[in-house]
């Protein structure tokens, strides 16, 4: 069995955030450079269900821990 397929797109959406490419970069600009010791999930930009979110992919190494990684490098 294959394992799903996301686009970075798709974890905006899973996110609850706008996702077309645009809205993207804003967000992408908008909030970085994160600091170096700061983890991904204790960002100030997100909700308390989103941060919930992002730490539990990456935690349970699920099939959206890949786009989460993306998203810390592209916020650093």
């Amino acid at each position: 069995m294959q394992a799903p397929v996301h686009r970075f797109s798709d974890l905006f959406a899973q996110l609850g955030l706008a996702h077309d490419a645009a809205s993207i970069e804003t967000f992408l600009l908008s909030h970085s450079p994160l600091p170096q010791a700061m983890r991904l999930e204790d960002a100030p930009c997100w909700n308390p269900a989103q941060a919930a979110l992002l730490r539990e992919e990456l935690r349970a190494d699920a099939d959206w821990a890949e786009l989460v990684d993306q998203l810390n490098a592209a916020l650093r």
